[in-house]
């Protein structure tokens, strides 16, 4: 155990040492936000949840209301997740944009790229997917791997 000397000062550089490790274990996540926005993502579908379920019929309008509140606060929810998933990444700002805008324009209109948004963000980090119509053949190696001597 630590005792603290003169002055505090083995106090003071075991918290410095402390932070720094927690700050540095931190940035060593790597996931440029992919795991910020999966977060996210997780307050999205239960809002489009929420939202597809209000639409549905036969319901009182308290109980339509009542849901798209719900919805509504999930992404409120997810708005922050977003933001900072952005601030680690720029390309999830199309994430964090489409949540903001639910804000102003009715839910329905966003399903399509919330859910687009969020397939994204669910997807295995470490999968580099085909585009469509590439010419490459995952069969055929594309490094070297018989190189000639010099």
């Amino acid at each position: 155990m630590l005792r603290p000397r003169a002055g505090g000062r083995t106090w003071a550089v075991a918290a410095a040492v402390t932070i720094g490790a927690t700050l540095g274990l931190s940035a060593c996540g790597g996931s440029g936000g992919q795991a910020l926005a999966a977060q996210a993502c997780v307050h999205v579908k239960r809002s489009v949840a929420d939202y597809v379920e209000s639409t549905g019929p036969g319901l009182s309008p308290g109980t339509v209301s009542a849901l798209r509140t719900a919805a509504d606060a999930q992404l409120r929810a997810a708005l922050p997740l977003a933001s900072q998933a952005t601030s680690a990444d720029g390309s999830w700002n199309s994430l964090m944009t489409a949540i903001s805008e639910s804000a102003t324009v009715d839910e329905g209109h966003l399903l399509p790229s919330l859910k687009a948004q969020c397939v994204v963000a669910d997807a295995n980090p470490n999968v580099n997917p085909q585009s469509p119509g590439s010419n490459v053949n995952p069969k055929t190696p594309t490094a070297n791997v018989n190189p000639q001597s010099p």
